[in-house]
């Protein structure tokens, strides 16, 4: 009885102590008493496992800073995050391949994750690292259901107001163990001060490897922000399609969608994310080459997404995309992103986002198909399909330029 009555604790596994209930002789439950008169050996044995579990934590924290230390790495700018996670069905189309925009949105949550990070690593306001631009995004080999999506992310370049996060992304399959790399990406992220998210905040610098590394960094910095500044917002309004357009016209294939933004579509600060409409922008863009081939298609690379306005929680976004341009092999559609401020009744409708994607087409082995000309009607649909064309052949000698250097 002097036992049930005065060690009244239990050990958990987790290590800590917890009150159990007596039983009095009657078979009643009394509440836990003190543990005033706890014997000296309960008292040891929990300070030990106090201290235990001290000792734990600090050889987890060394153990950390050795394993960024092996990568390169300083722990306490933390330059590199990856996440993983199974495809599912819901990922994927109807055969089976994983959507590019759900790819997109896991290469924006990881970039996010660690350019919030780092920028948090110093003292000041808190605040959260807005998407800026998405440098164009290659879409190597197909991801399918049932894969493990392995999304690889480090800060390359820091400048005083920027952040510059590469992304690779693998994927395995876990029955045989096999491993490819499906995707690379670079992207630009901007702190927004969490007081104030107009307020841009300093970026805290990395260490680099080499000054080489650092100066190449830089270039590409500069190279970013003229391409952004020479970006121009093509404010035109998308016309409605014809009612009866003819087949393989940009009003046969133009498509769009509404989305009302609501909570999980947010970050911390009432603002979408950026993966989220990257993703709605993929799935219009893969109505639109599916109305246009009437096959089977999957993104082959992004081109540049320029998020010009951040877009707000309760906004209606209205996503629309068109075909631009189209080749033997491939076709281009441009898709932009208009929002319409609900609950601020007095702001007008503003453009968000704009970007182009390129599609192929596919049989039913995965083979590429020929894709349909795009008719062009008008000077609006020539002048895209000629800025298409260019952009076409300029990816075209890209490709072929490094071609010859990897070989």
């Amino acid at each position: 009885m002097w036992m049930l009555l005065c060690d009244t604790h239990t050990q958990r596994g987790d290590g800590l102590a917890r009150e159990s209930p007596t039983v009095t002789g009657t078979g009643e439950t009394e509440r836990p008493r003190m543990n005033c008169f706890m014997p000296r050996g309960t008292r040891r044995m929990i300070e030990e496992r106090r201290l235990h579990n001290e000792r734990q934590q600090v050889l987890i924290r060394k153990l950390s800073r050795e394993m960024y230390q092996e990568q390169g790495s300083d722990p306490h700018l933390g330059t590199r995050h990856q996440l993983s996670r199974l495809m599912r069905p819901d990922d994927a189309n109807i055969f089976g391949s994983v959507h590019g925009g759900t790819i997109l949105r896991m290469i924006e949550e990881a970039g996010g994750i660690i350019s919030t990070r780092h920028c948090n690593t110093q003292d000041g306001d808190r605040c959260v690292a807005v998407l800026g631009r998405v440098e164009k995004t290659e879409f190597l080999s197909p991801m399918f259901i049932g894969e493990v999506a392995h999304v690889c992310a480090e800060i390359t370049y820091t400048s005083e107001h920027s952040v510059e996060v590469q992304v690779h992304v693998m994927s395995e399959n876990v029955l045989t163990g096999s491993k490819k790399l499906t995707n690379k990406a670079a992207l630009w992220y901007v702190p927004c001060s969490l007081k104030n998210v107009d307020k841009i905040l300093d970026v805290p610098p990395i260490k680099y490897t080499s000054p080489e590394q650092e100066e190449a960094g830089r270039k590409r910095h500069e190279v970013q922000r003229t391409v952004r500044q020479n970006t121009t917002e093509r404010n035109e309004e998308v016309p409605p399609p014809a009612s009866k357009p003819e087949i393989h016209t940009v009003g046969f294939s133009q498509s769009s969608l509404i989305h009302l933004v609501g909570p999980n579509d947010c970050m911390m600060n009432d603002f979408v994310h950026g993966g989220v409409t990257m993703k709605l922008m993929d799935e219009v863009a893969g109505i639109v080459g599916a109305r246009h081939c009437n096959t089977r298609i999957v993104t082959a690379c992004v081109d540049a997404i320029n998020f010009h306005r951040k877009i707000k929680k309760g906004s209606l976004l209205k996503v629309q995309g068109r075909m631009a341009f189209t080749s033997p092999r491939s076709m281009e559609i441009q898709v932009i992103v208009d929002v319409e401020p609900l609950i601020e009744a007095d702001k007008a409708t503003y453009r968000a986002v704009s970007a182009f994607f390129t599609f192929i087409s596919l049989d039913k082995d995965n083979r590429p198909l020929p894709v349909p000309l795009l008719k062009v009607e008008g000077e609006e649909e020539q002048r895209r399909f000629d800025e298409g064309k260019e952009r076409y052949l300029q990816n075209k000698a890209r490709r072929i330029a490094d071609s010859q250097v990897t070989a």
